[in-house]
């Protein structure tokens, strides 16, 4: 009974997280299998600037369908993202939401003869472990550059306040630096090129 209950535990932990046992499933072509599972993020899986958080939930919706060639997983990936906006740097929540279509050969199909490493996925000890998909395919999807909103204003490029709440018509007197060493003689803060002019026709 001991070596019994050992086999079963073993068995179901590697039918959990990322990782699919195929061997319900069989290698008939045709025969299909559905997966809908919540996991765990084992690390911080995105881009520099937006990614799901480690620890952050992953509901996984999954087909698994056998093929001469492998297994072919579809289905969806739905989790909440966290990241901070690339125009005025304030962090902002929101959620990547995909679809999933990927190829796993098994080891002695032509097409794992054929491709290169890292060209394919591979069905190993009749297992699938999704969790370089999910990377791969989470990476793809977000953006580069993401916003906090589509309208986003940004920063001031003077003073650096966040435009969204500074003062209606928030804005700076900007010295053009060719007047800058007569409008420190004179004292002129403002409007520096009407002022000085102005002040060189008084000493003519």
């Amino acid at each position: 009974m001991l070596s019994s209950h050992r086999h079963s535990s073993s068995r179901s932990r590697r039918d959990a997280d990322f990782v699919l046992d195929t061997v319900k499933l069989g290698r008939r072509p045709g025969s299909m299998r559905t997966v809908e599972r919540v996991v765990t993020a084992p690390q911080r899986i995105g881009l520099d600037l937006i990614a799901i958080e480690e620890g952050s939930e992953i509901d996984l919706d999954l087909r698994l369908e056998a093929v001469s060639e492998g297994v072919l997983v579809t289905g969806s990936l739905r989790a909440d993202t966290v990241g901070e906006c690339s125009r005025c740097l304030e962090p902002f929540s929101d959620a990547v939401d995909l679809t999933l279509t990927e190829l796993f050969a098994y080891p002695d199909s032509t097409t794992e003869e054929t491709t290169e490493e890292g060209e394919v996925y591979h069905v190993v000890d009749d297992e699938i472990d999704l969790e370089p998909v999910v990377i791969d395919a989470v990476g793809l999807a977000l953006p580069l550059q993401p916003l906090c909103s589509d309208d986003c204003q940004g920063l001031c490029p003077e003073c650096g306040v966040r435009l969204a709440i500074a003062e209606s018509g928030h804005g700076h007197d900007i010295l053009d630096p060719r007047w800058a060493g007569l409008a420190a003689k004179f004292g002129v803060e403002s409007e520096p090129s009407k002022n000085l002019v102005n002040t060189e026709a008084e000493e003519k």
